[in-house]
């Protein structure tokens, strides 16, 4: 049914607007444009109704937020947790994963990217930093000693995290007021998860250099110790995006503001 409309819509045009193989279906250049100003329309009338139901309207519906892997499982789901409670009647999708996704092809809401911004037409709200720290298990230090100074690093077993770049993975740089230091470390272990280079750095297995929302909580606890406290690790900026050609809807307003005031920009 979905395919005779299309093709009743394309017999009207005069124009393709899917092109079709034997093995998949993608939209041509006019149909992806014919698409997002059917959007900005649909978006228009959907403003309106928001308008005719008042600016206080309740939060309802199907809220679609996507992340990456590591901030959403360890900070973003404990505040849809209580985004669902304060607003039941909306419903939460949060998709993790490390795929940079297209928010308005695949049908996203919100999406939270941590790192610079390529230009982009989407409206970009931005959150607090994403810091990293570096830290160590007290049986590490005990056994192995602490570093003064960041080129003492290749003295000591880095976990080293495998990101798409080695070499950058393996670069880790250090800023202190005017003075800046970059180390090529190394280690036995390398790994492409946050949390399992945790558990090894709680294990004694070494040094890690990890986001400070995750790394935090542990050496409140005891479990890590804090390394080089004068020297800034990398951090990276935060923001939350959505799309530009719609008014923000009750439930994804309610979201934006909790989201701003869970990780404010400092």
């Amino acid at each position: 049914m979905v395919g005779k409309h299309v093709a009743v819509l394309e017999a009207r045009l005069g124009a393709r607007l899917i092109a079709r193989t034997t093995r998949r279906q993608s939209l041509t250049e006019l149909g992806r444009a014919y698409y997002r100003q059917c959007r900005v329309v649909l978006a228009e009338a959907e403003a309106a109704d928001a308008l005719a139901e008042g600016v206080t309207a309740e939060p309802r519906g199907r809220l679609r937020i996507n992340a990456s892997v590591t901030f959403g499982s360890a900070s973003l789901a404990p505040l849809v947790l209580s985004y669902t409670e304060r607003h039941p009647k909306v419903e939460v999708d949060l998709v993790l994963g490390d795929r940079r996704v297209d928010l308005i092809e695949e049908g996203f809401d919100a999406v939270v990217r941590i790192g610079e911004l390529a230009d982009s037409s989407l409206i970009a709200r931005p959150l607090g930093p994403y810091r990293l720290i570096l830290a160590a298990a007290p049986a590490y230090l005990a056994r192995n000693g602490r570093p003064a100074h960041p080129r003492e690093l290749v003295e000591h077993q880095c976990l080293v995290f495998l990101g798409s770049s080695e070499t950058r993975s393996h670069l880790w740089r250090f800023r202190r007021k005017d003075e800046a230091q970059d180390v090529r470390v190394g280690g036995r272990l390398r790994m492409n998860d946050t949390r399992a280079m945790l558990h090894a750095a709680e294990a004694g297995a070494g040094i890690v250099m990890g986001p400070e929302m995750l790394i935090a909580p542990l050496i409140a606890a005891g479990r890590l110790e804090r390394l080089l406290p004068d020297w800034d690790a990398p951090s990276w900026p935060m923001h939350v995006l959505y799309a530009p050609d719609r008014r923000p809807t009750a439930k994804l307003r309610a979201f934006l503001d909790m989201l701003v005031e869970t990780f404010p920009r400092r």
